[in-house]
């Protein structure tokens, strides 16, 4: 029962390092009944980022700039304890914290290009303001106010 449902991919062939990967167990709040006094259901899973080769060191360094404010000593921590069996949470924080350096290593969006606006599509724009304008203007005075 111990062991994981393969590798947890984050981009590509890349996948998180299971040597890497360093798990805490611990009670988890909420229901449970009789058994949940003694059951470390709530997962922690941390990943030393900051020391890691698994990834390549483009991806890390985006990696570590993007997730600076969720870091404690290049140390991301994810926490899973929604599912009452530990095996489920340990799932759900794997997959979390691929999702989490998948969007992290993800390249930056292409910078946008200025295009020119067609005359035509202008010119409308003006028409139609001045239309506007002359709708109101035409409020103005007797009867309306």
């Amino acid at each position: 029962m111990d062991d994981m449902s393969g590798p947890y991919f984050i981009r590509g062939s890349v996948s998180l390092p299971e040597a890497e990967l360093m798990w805490r167990f611990s009670r988890s709040s909420g229901p449970g009944g009789q058994h949940v006094n003694t059951s470390d259901s709530q997962v922690e899973l941390r990943f030393d980022l900051a020391s890691t080769e698994a990834l390549p060191e483009v991806w890390k360094a985006r990696a570590l700039e993007r997730l600076a404010s969720r870091m404690v000593g290049g140390v991301v921590t994810v926490r899973a304890s929604e599912h009452r069996s530990q095996w489920r949470n340990r799932e759900t924080a794997a997959v979390r914290l691929a999702a989490l350096l998948a969007e992290a290593t993800a390249p930056p969006p292409k910078p946008r290009r200025a295009t020119k606006i067609p005359r035509g599509i202008n010119e409308r724009r003006l028409r139609v303001k001045k239309q506007r304008s002359e709708t109101k203007r035409g409020r103005q005075g007797r009867g309306w106010g």
